[in-house]
């Protein structure tokens, strides 16, 4: 999948307005993302993605631990919308990030992550994101 393909999925599903704005979810998401994961993990996803969206997975202090919630809050501040909006874009971008990497790759970035963080991959980006995975 090539960087217009990418961002016309995320366009069109997140229902942005422009192109610039799915950019900008995708490239916050990704950032936080890359925050979140440790080792190769960040550079082996990064391969087989975009050269343009590469270098948004690559946080050299990578590797932290935080939350889903953590995740959606640091996605909101670096995209400047209001959470709900965030936590939808979100959605829509690790949805299409899916598609364009192999399974193998996505498999070994929910590997890394704790269990409340399953529902971010699996629930798509229509309907509701069932989130009692991991919180009982």
């Amino acid at each position: 999948m090539d960087l217009d393909e990418f961002l016309g999925h995320v366009q069109h599903r997140a229902q942005l307005a422009s192109t610039g704005q799915a950019l900008n979810a995708t490239r916050s998401t990704l950032q936080v993302l890359g925050q979140r994961l440790a080792g190769g993990a960040p550079g082996n996803l990064a391969a087989e993605l975009p050269r343009e969206l590469r270098e948004y997975l690559q946080d050299p202090g990578g590797g932290e631990s935080f939350g889903l919630d953590e995740f959606f809050r640091r996605v909101s501040a670096r995209e400047g919308v209001d959470l709900p909006q965030s936590v939808h874009h979100a959605r829509v971008v690790i949805e299409v990030l899916q598609e364009a990497v192999s399974a193998g790759a996505a498999n070994k970035v929910l590997e890394q992550l704790p269990d409340e963080y399953q529902p971010l991959f699996t629930s798509g980006s229509q309907g509701e994101m069932d989130t009692s995975v991991g919180r009982g």
